[in-house]
């Protein structure tokens, strides 16, 4: 390897400040670069439903050493219980027992306090502009000249988008969304309502075939999170920018007046935080083009069914800046990266869609077996041992690369 880039500041925008961003950014600047980030929100954004940092991921945590913040941060979901059609009480079981997890390694934080974890250490040493956005970017070859939505022109050697699902960089680069978004069948809102049911460290579900309803708690508090998620054979684009036409597309799902569902649509029409969208996965054939490339969701977006979003963009990260690090040629660099993640990344994409169904039961033969088995004297100890053996191989799916040299 030539290690010879990491002994000048290469000049890198990147863009987003969720996840991808500020791990990319912490890295790339312990290696030397100039590295500014743009986020359209005015800060990094906190709170947020809890995600899992497992397997490889974990390991890039630590090599930051954020391992003890993120287990100070940890919300230790401890029970999922489960209701019939009716209402009435299934079962319940370990988390480990769904995702394939590690008791006392894996960790589970809220999105928000992940982000703020990252972005903490390298605030006074990366150049964050909030409340602004890529407009247009030019890439002659030799730089890349870009305009932000304020009118400020800058020019950087190379430009990172790690924008999410719906990526404002690939579409300025790669073109329009659609032919890399995977549409994965399932629509769903995500909300806060006042946690009045007395639920800490726990989540609780209503499931008919197709259909969930999940109250999903951390600790002690005064709030939780709703879900209302459902399968749909069309995404239903009518809806997406109508916040009141997503609410009445969701309530029209959910009529029974049957266990917490005429509370939680109440309260999803009264929320100010709902987040609606569609499941579904980005698939592209490459991941750069020129001076830019793409990290976490932008380039390889996972989906919340495969419970695996953040930790794999943790590792992108890290591989990203490593071969960035260690190679003065970025196209070079672009390709070692995509080499070393894409198998890593679609065999956690592919959870999404290998079964799922102890949360998601999408048919009547599903339901009726998740209910047995959960019914069943051995339930607490209830694994689906063929989906999470391939999930944990697919968390520690990638050995990470020593770039500790490209740091010196």
């Amino acid at each position: 390897m030539d290690h010879s880039a990491a002994r000048h500041a290469r000049r890198v925008l990147i863009s987003g400040a969720s996840i991808a961003g500020p791990a990319l950014a912490y890295w790339l600047n312990r290696y030397g670069f100039d590295v500014t980030v743009v986020e359209k929100a005015s800060a990094v954004r906190g709170g947020g439903y809890a995600i899992d940092i497992r397997g490889t991921a974990r390991d890039v945590a630590d090599r930051m050493g954020l391992l003890p913040e993120l287990r100070a941060a940890h919300v230790n979901t401890q029970r999922l219980s489960f209701v019939d059609a009716a209402g009435e009480p299934v079962g319940s079981l370990d988390p480990n027992g769904v995702t394939g997890g590690e008791d006392g390694l894996d960790l589970e934080v809220r999105r928000g306090d992940l982000a703020d974890v990252l972005y903490t250490p390298i605030q006074d040493r990366v150049e964050f502009l909030f409340d602004d956005s890529i407009a247009t970017l030019d890439d002659d070859g030799d730089a890349v000249h870009v305009v932000l939505d304020s009118g400020t022109r800058r020019t950087f050697d190379l430009v990172i988008g790690a924008d999410g699902l719906h990526s404002n960089t690939r579409r300025l680069v790669f073109g329009p969304e659609e032919p890399y978004h995977h549409y994965l069948g399932h629509v769903f809102a995500g909300f806060t309502l006042p946690n009045e049911f007395g639920l800490a460290h726990e989540g609780l579900a209503w499931n008919e075939p197709g259909r969930a309803a999940i109250l999903y708690a951390h600790e002690p508090s005064q709030y939780l999170h709703g879900f209302l998620a459902f399968t749909s054979e069309k995404p239903p684009y009518e809806a997406f920018r109508d916040p009141r036409a997503q609410c009445d597309l969701v309530a029209s799902r959910y009529p029974e007046q049957v266990w917490h569902l005429p509370r939680l649509v109440e309260a999803m029409r009264e929320a100010d935080d709902l987040f609606f969208d569609i499941v579904s996965q980005i698939h592209m054939p490459t991941w750069s083009r020129g001076r830019v490339a793409l990290a976490g969701d932008a380039a390889h977006a996972t989906s919340f069914l495969s419970g695996q979003g953040s930790s794999v963009a943790l590792v992108g990260a890290y591989v990203l800046a490593g071969e960035l690090a260690t190679h003065a040629d970025h196209a070079e660099a672009f390709a070692a990266y995509e080499k070393r993640m894409r198998p890593f990344a679609e065999r956690n994409q592919a959870l999404a869609t290998a079964g799922g169904t102890v949360v998601t039961p999408t048919t009547r033969e599903q339901l009726d077996a998740r209910n047995a088995a959960l019914r069943a004297p051995q339930a607490s100890a209830m694994r689906e041992h063929a989906e999470t053996d391939e999930a944990h191989a697919a968390h520690t799916g990638l050995v990470l690369p020593d770039y500790a040299e490209a740091a010196a």
